[in-house]
């Protein structure tokens, strides 16, 4: 079992920054993909990004590209996510996984973390 923690989370205005953080922490971490996703109220959970274990791949949805960036330090199995220029349609809460291949689909990642709200105001 993994357990994964965020932080991070806040309100900022819009063309801000803000940097989230996963813990990951219970059985071994290694080999683990990780991935961002997120849900605004009345929308599905949609991905944002993802990194493969050792950095080498990585996927960002068109919509964050170039604005987000994933990142990882396996020796503190914690994952980050850097989100700049943010725009109020990037408000959601914020959840990473963990899973066994960096892909797209929610459904491919076992572990979820709770959760973090990320509000952008105009």
């Amino acid at each position: 079992q993994v357990q994964l923690v965020e932080s991070g989370g806040g309100l900022v205005q819009a063309g801000g920054s803000l940097r989230l953080s996963c813990a990951a922490s219970g059985r071994s971490f290694i080999g683990y993909a990780m991935g961002w996703f997120r849900q605004a109220p009345g929308k599905e959970r949609e991905f944002v990004t993802t990194i493969s274990w050792s950095g080498g791949i990585i996927y960002y949805a068109d919509s964050v590209k170039g604005r987000f960036t994933i990142s990882r330090d396996n020796a503190k199995n914690t994952v980050y996510l850097q989100m700049n220029s943010l725009k109020p349609e990037d408000t959601a809460v914020y959840y990473c996984a963990a899973g066994p291949r960096p892909l797209r689909l929610p459904d491919t990642f076992e572990y979820w973390g709770q959760g973090t709200q990320v509000t952008v105001s105009s």
